[in-house]
Protein backbone atom coordinates (compact mmCIF):
# COMPACT_ATOMS: atom_id res chain seq x y z
CA UNK A 1 0.00 0.00 0.00
CA UNK A 2 1.08 3.50 -0.69
CA UNK A 3 -0.20 6.12 0.64
CA UNK A 4 -11.33 13.42 7.27
CA UNK A 5 -11.40 14.56 10.31
CA UNK A 6 -11.58 12.17 13.23
CA UNK A 7 -14.83 13.37 14.68
CA UNK A 8 -14.35 11.71 18.07
CA UNK A 9 -11.07 13.57 18.62
CA UNK A 10 -12.12 17.08 17.68
CA UNK A 11 -12.46 18.01 21.34
CA UNK A 12 -8.69 17.50 21.78
CA UNK A 13 -6.47 20.36 20.80
CA UNK A 14 -4.07 19.21 18.07
CA UNK A 15 -1.19 20.85 19.94
CA UNK A 16 -1.61 18.44 22.86
CA UNK A 17 0.76 15.46 22.95
CA UNK A 18 -0.99 12.21 23.91
CA UNK A 19 -0.42 10.58 27.26
CA UNK A 20 1.59 7.33 27.13
CA UNK A 21 -1.46 5.21 28.09
CA UNK A 22 -3.28 6.42 24.99
CA UNK A 23 -0.66 4.80 22.77
CA UNK A 24 -2.04 1.38 23.71
CA UNK A 25 -5.57 2.18 22.57
CA UNK A 26 -7.04 0.33 19.62
CA UNK A 27 -7.41 2.06 16.30
CA UNK A 28 -10.70 4.02 16.30
CA UNK A 29 -13.26 4.14 13.51
CA UNK A 30 -12.65 7.28 11.44
CA UNK A 31 -15.35 9.38 9.80
CA UNK A 32 -15.05 11.92 7.02
CA UNK A 33 -17.44 13.72 4.71
CA UNK A 34 -17.88 10.72 2.39
CA UNK A 35 -16.06 7.86 4.09
CA UNK A 36 -15.98 5.51 7.04
CA UNK A 37 -12.62 3.93 7.83
CA UNK A 38 -12.99 0.80 9.93
CA UNK A 39 -11.34 -2.57 10.48
CA UNK A 40 -11.62 -5.04 7.57
CA UNK A 41 -13.96 -7.96 8.21
CA UNK A 42 -15.20 -11.12 6.54
CA UNK A 43 -17.99 -9.36 4.64
CA UNK A 44 -15.29 -7.43 2.73
CA UNK A 45 -13.60 -10.53 1.30
CA UNK A 46 -15.49 -10.75 -2.01
CA UNK A 47 -15.17 -7.03 -2.79
CA UNK A 48 -11.55 -7.02 -1.64
CA UNK A 49 -10.65 -9.95 -3.89
CA UNK A 50 -12.46 -8.40 -6.86
CA UNK A 51 -10.86 -4.95 -6.57
CA UNK A 52 -7.37 -6.10 -5.59
CA UNK A 53 -7.10 -8.58 -8.46
CA UNK A 54 -5.83 -5.83 -10.72
CA UNK A 55 -2.28 -5.55 -12.04
CA UNK A 56 -2.63 -1.76 -12.19
CA UNK A 57 -2.88 -1.80 -8.38
CA UNK A 58 -0.62 -4.72 -7.48
CA UNK A 59 2.35 -3.40 -9.44
CA UNK A 60 2.14 -0.06 -7.66
CA UNK A 61 2.23 -1.42 -4.11
CA UNK A 62 4.85 -3.44 -2.30
CA UNK A 63 3.21 -6.51 -0.80
CA UNK A 64 0.15 -7.36 -2.90
CA UNK A 65 0.34 -10.58 -4.95
CA UNK A 66 -1.03 -10.87 -8.46
CA UNK A 67 -3.29 -12.61 -9.27
CA UNK A 68 -5.17 -11.83 -6.05
CA UNK A 69 -7.66 -14.50 -4.98
CA UNK A 70 -10.46 -14.85 -2.45
CA UNK A 71 -8.03 -16.93 -0.39
CA UNK A 72 -5.58 -14.01 -0.39
CA UNK A 73 -8.38 -11.67 0.72
CA UNK A 74 -9.47 -14.00 3.53
CA UNK A 75 -5.86 -14.33 4.68
CA UNK A 76 -5.47 -10.55 4.64
CA UNK A 77 -8.55 -10.08 6.84
CA UNK A 78 -7.35 -12.78 9.23
CA UNK A 79 -3.89 -11.26 9.53
CA UNK A 80 -5.26 -7.77 10.15
CA UNK A 81 -7.37 -9.18 12.99
CA UNK A 82 -4.27 -10.87 14.42
CA UNK A 83 -2.31 -7.60 14.23
CA UNK A 84 0.25 -9.04 11.83
CA UNK A 85 -0.15 -6.33 9.20
CA UNK A 86 0.80 -2.88 10.43
CA UNK A 87 -0.51 -1.17 13.54
CA UNK A 88 -3.73 0.28 12.13
CA UNK A 89 -5.22 -1.30 9.01
CA UNK A 90 -8.49 0.15 7.71
CA UNK A 91 -11.06 -0.75 5.11
CA UNK A 92 -12.06 2.41 3.24
CA UNK A 93 -15.84 2.34 2.85
CA UNK A 94 -18.50 4.68 1.52
CA UNK A 95 -20.40 6.41 4.32
CA UNK A 96 -23.75 6.28 2.48
CA UNK A 97 -23.89 2.61 1.55
CA UNK A 98 -20.97 0.86 3.26
CA UNK A 99 -19.41 -0.15 -0.06
CA UNK A 100 -15.82 -1.37 0.22
CA UNK A 101 -13.48 0.91 -1.77
CA UNK A 102 -9.95 -0.05 -0.75
CA UNK A 103 -7.57 -0.06 2.21
CA UNK A 104 -5.21 2.22 4.08
CA UNK A 105 -2.87 1.68 7.00
CA UNK A 106 -0.30 3.06 9.41
CA UNK A 107 2.81 0.95 9.94
CA UNK A 108 5.34 1.41 12.77
CA UNK A 109 8.96 2.01 11.79
CA UNK A 110 12.24 1.31 13.58
CA UNK A 111 12.16 4.88 14.83
CA UNK A 112 9.25 4.95 17.32
CA UNK A 113 8.63 8.61 16.48
CA UNK A 114 7.79 7.68 12.87
CA UNK A 115 4.87 5.93 11.18
CA UNK A 116 4.47 5.10 7.50
CA UNK A 117 1.16 5.56 5.71
CA UNK A 118 -0.03 3.33 2.88
CA UNK A 119 -3.20 3.14 0.80
CA UNK A 120 -4.81 1.69 -2.29
CA UNK A 121 -8.19 2.08 -3.96
CA UNK A 122 -10.13 -0.06 -6.39
CA UNK A 123 -9.74 1.32 -9.92
CA UNK A 124 -13.43 2.33 -10.27
CA UNK A 125 -12.87 4.82 -7.44
CA UNK A 126 -9.76 6.57 -8.76
CA UNK A 127 -9.66 10.31 -9.52
CA UNK A 128 -12.49 11.17 -7.11
CA UNK A 129 -10.44 12.55 -4.21
CA UNK A 130 -11.18 9.47 -2.09
CA UNK A 131 -7.56 8.51 -1.41
CA UNK A 132 -6.77 12.06 -0.29
CA UNK A 133 -9.81 12.14 1.99
CA UNK A 134 -8.86 8.81 3.55
CA UNK A 135 -5.25 9.90 3.99
CA UNK A 136 -6.35 13.10 5.73
CA UNK A 137 -8.42 11.09 8.21
CA UNK A 138 -5.56 8.72 8.93
CA UNK A 139 -2.99 11.49 9.28
CA UNK A 140 -5.19 13.48 11.66
CA UNK A 141 -5.78 10.42 13.82
CA UNK A 142 -2.07 9.59 13.92
CA UNK A 143 -0.90 13.04 15.00
CA UNK A 144 -3.76 13.55 17.47
CA UNK A 145 -3.51 10.19 19.25
CA UNK A 146 0.09 9.03 18.79
CA UNK A 147 3.27 10.42 20.28
CA UNK A 148 4.98 10.68 16.90
CA UNK A 149 7.03 13.38 15.19
CA UNK A 150 6.51 12.46 11.54
CA UNK A 151 4.76 10.24 9.02
CA UNK A 152 6.52 8.82 5.97
CA UNK A 153 5.03 7.87 2.60
CA UNK A 154 6.52 6.13 -0.42
CA UNK A 155 5.29 5.71 -3.96
CA UNK A 156 6.68 4.28 -7.17
CA UNK A 157 8.29 6.95 -9.31
CA UNK A 158 5.79 6.09 -12.07
CA UNK A 159 2.76 6.42 -9.79
CA UNK A 160 1.75 10.00 -10.52
CA UNK A 161 -1.74 9.81 -8.89
CA UNK A 162 -0.24 8.52 -5.61
CA UNK A 163 2.35 11.28 -5.70
CA UNK A 164 -0.44 13.84 -6.04
CA UNK A 165 -2.19 12.42 -2.97
CA UNK A 166 1.04 12.58 -0.98
CA UNK A 167 1.72 16.16 -2.03
CA UNK A 168 -1.86 17.27 -1.34
CA UNK A 169 -1.38 16.04 2.22
CA UNK A 170 1.66 18.27 2.70
CA UNK A 171 4.42 15.65 2.53
CA UNK A 172 7.83 16.89 1.44
CA UNK A 173 10.22 14.99 -0.83
CA UNK A 174 13.12 13.36 1.03
CA UNK A 175 14.86 11.14 -1.51
CA UNK A 176 14.69 8.08 -3.73
CA UNK A 177 15.36 4.40 -3.19
CA UNK A 178 14.36 0.85 -4.08
CA UNK A 179 11.76 -1.46 -2.53
CA UNK A 180 10.66 -4.98 -3.31
CA UNK A 181 7.48 -5.61 -5.30
CA UNK A 182 5.74 -8.92 -4.62
CA UNK A 183 3.67 -8.71 -7.81
CA UNK A 184 6.69 -7.94 -10.00
CA UNK A 185 9.07 -10.25 -8.19
CA UNK A 186 11.88 -7.70 -7.91
CA UNK A 187 12.97 -4.27 -6.82
CA UNK A 188 11.36 -1.06 -8.09
CA UNK A 189 12.38 2.61 -7.70
CA UNK A 190 10.35 4.70 -5.26
CA UNK A 191 10.23 8.23 -3.93
CA UNK A 192 10.23 8.90 -0.20
CA UNK A 193 8.21 11.73 1.37
CA UNK A 194 7.76 12.95 4.96
CA UNK A 195 5.17 15.03 6.85
CA UNK A 196 6.30 16.32 10.25
CA UNK A 197 4.07 17.38 13.10
CA UNK A 198 4.84 21.08 12.72
CA UNK A 199 3.86 21.06 9.05
CA UNK A 200 0.69 19.10 9.81
CA UNK A 201 -0.30 21.66 12.45
CA UNK A 202 0.06 24.42 9.85
CA UNK A 203 -2.15 22.50 7.40
CA UNK A 204 -4.97 21.43 9.72
CA UNK A 205 -7.52 23.13 7.48
CA UNK A 206 -7.52 20.31 4.95
CA UNK A 207 -10.15 22.05 2.86
CA UNK A 208 -7.43 24.24 1.42
CA UNK A 209 -5.46 21.19 0.27
CA UNK A 210 -8.08 19.64 -2.03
Amino acid sequence: MQGELLRSSQSRLPEERPRPDRLRSSCPVLLSQRLVLRAPHEEDIDALAHLANNANIATMVARMPHPYTAKDAADFVRRTKDGVIGKCVYAITHADNGKFLGCCALEPQEDPATLEIGYWLGEPYWNQGIATEAAHALIDMAFRTRDIDQIDARCRVTNIPSRRVIQKCGFQFQGSGMVGSLALGGMVPVEWYRLDRKTWMSLRSWGEMR
